[in-house]
């Protein structure tokens, strides 16, 4: 046992919860999925910004495809980020509550992304453009490594039995709205000359995120700590003062690397999805940039439907076997993906889209957002989440974008190595949950882990 926290035997399984509050439950749906819709905002809005400006503004010494690569890798230094953020705020999930955690965040993410708006350009600061964007969206990250475990665990926690998958599940519907209002102020400012879209317009995309932030601050301060976590205090199992990420690395090693595996597959698909796709569509079928947006919209708000359907059925059909479904039909859609793609026709770019937003970006995390709370016993249960959700996605989502852009360059257009790399990292994760238990509905308060 970890001298790390204190554990006593009449605590656990024998422990009774207070009936669900029906007033707070719904308060911390609006809570977690309004933070998570603020990452999502902020998230899109760089994704497209990556995709479409950011090789002009801060890489323009660089050829087009370097300018992406250089964009990409920013991008991946921001999840770099994440799980250090995660291990940082960790201690303070699983100390001093979720809610502390909801709250710190919101204001970290909020004000890196306003500051990437106040950025200079190549054209002004020369190399020291690229190096701030990079800080800041270190900073981004690093506040975004600890929001959604921290709304998914509050709402496992706070649903009754039978409805957990609906209800945390309602954290990613924010993510899917957040996508959609990234999308929506995009293509608003599209309309923009292309002269005054490039002196000033892309900041103003991200000035807007101040928006967001405060509606979610005004939600979040009235949200109420999880009733589990509440009963772990009075039951003696968590001492404020001390910290639970130890432990889990000692004692929960196994579904850390569980985790780590079932994400990966699922994140890297995600972030392929979101933003890869919108690089590939502009660089090598020369679609018309202002249409990424327009998909991106078509996809995030399909999507915020996919989130909730996915969460309703692991809570009916069990969470192993809707999550070996979703992440098997993405493993075989892969390079019938890119078939559709390459015809050129824009209704089939659109379906892709929708697609991979409704089971790679929300079907997935839909049923992951009970699923990796009930693996986790009572006594490092956000630790646990947050770090084997943020380490898996660096080498999931993080180096996806990334590592596409260089297998495109690599075939000199060709798209046949993503798609095997896509089907390969995602046999990564089905194989994984083939031996993952089934949890729906296990008793939250137990100190073990599942089995």
């Amino acid at each position: 046992m970890s001298a790390n926290l204190v554990f006593t035997p009449s605590a656990g399984a024998g422990a009774a919860l207070p009936p669900v509050n029906k007033r707070n439950l719904r308060r911390a749906a609006w809570a977690g999925g309004i933070g998570t819709a603020l990452e999502n905002f902020d998230f899109t809005i760089y994704g497209t910004a990556s995709a479409i400006i950011f090789s002009k503004i801060f890489f323009s010494s660089m050829d087009p495809t370097a300018g992406m690569l250089a964009s990409f890798g920013v991008l991946f230094i921001g999840f770099g980020a994440r799980p250090i953020g995660g291990m940082f705020f960790s201690k303070y999930g699983d100390r001093l509550g979720r809610k502390f955690v909801m709250v710190a965040t919101l204001f970290l993410m909020g004000t890196a992304t306003f500051a990437i708006g106040l950025l200079p350009t190549y054209a002004m600061a020369g190399i020291w453009s690229p190096i701030l964007l990079l800080m800041v969206r270190f900073m981004q990250g690093f506040g975004a490594g600890a929001e959604q475990a921290s709304g998914i665990v509050l709402l496992t926690e706070t649903a009754p039995k039978g409805k957990r998958g609906r209800y945390s599940s309602l954290v990613f519907v924010g993510a899917a709205a957040g996508a959609a209002m990234g999308a929506i102020v995009w293509i608003l400012v599209q309309m923009m000359p292309k002269a005054a879209l490039l002196s000033y317009g892309w900041r103003l995309v991200f000035f807007s995120s101040v928006f967001v932030t405060l509606a979610a601050w005004v939600i979040r301060r009235k949200v109420k700590e999880s009733p589990v976590f509440e009963e772990l205090k009075i039951e003696g199992i968590v001492k404020a003062e001390v910290s639970p990420m130890g432990d889990v690395v000692k004692h929960g090693k196994k579904h850390l690397a569980r985790i780590f595996f079932m994400n990966i597959g699922a994140n890297a698909h995600s972030y392929i999805y979101q933003v890869f796709l919108g690089a590939y569509l502009i660089t090598y079928l020369h679609v018309d940039s202002k249409l990424i947006p327009k998909f991106l919209l078509l996809g995030a708000l399909c999507a915020c439907v996919s989130a909730v359907v996915f969460g309703i059925l692991s809570d009916k059909y069990g969470r192993k076997r809707m999550y070996l479904i979703v992440t098997g039909f993405l493993l075989l859609f892969s390079a019938p993906a890119f078939m559709l793609l390459n015809t050129g026709n824009l209704a089939l770019i659109a379906l892709v889209i929708v697609v991979g937003f409704m089971i790679a970006s929300q079907g997935t995390v839909g049923v992951q957002a009970a699923y990796f709370p009930e693996l986790f016993g009572s006594r490092y249960r956000y630790a646990g989440v947050t770090l084997g959700r943020e380490f898996s996605a660096v080498f999931g989502g993080g180096v996806a974008p990334l590592i596409c852009a260089a297998l495109i360059k690599w075939a000199t257009g060709s798209w046949w190595p993503v798609a095997i790399y896509m089907v390969v990292i995602m046999a990564i994760t089905f194989g994984t949950t083939l031996f993952a238990p089934e949890t729906v509905d296990r008793d939250l308060l137990a100190e073990e882990d599942a089995v």
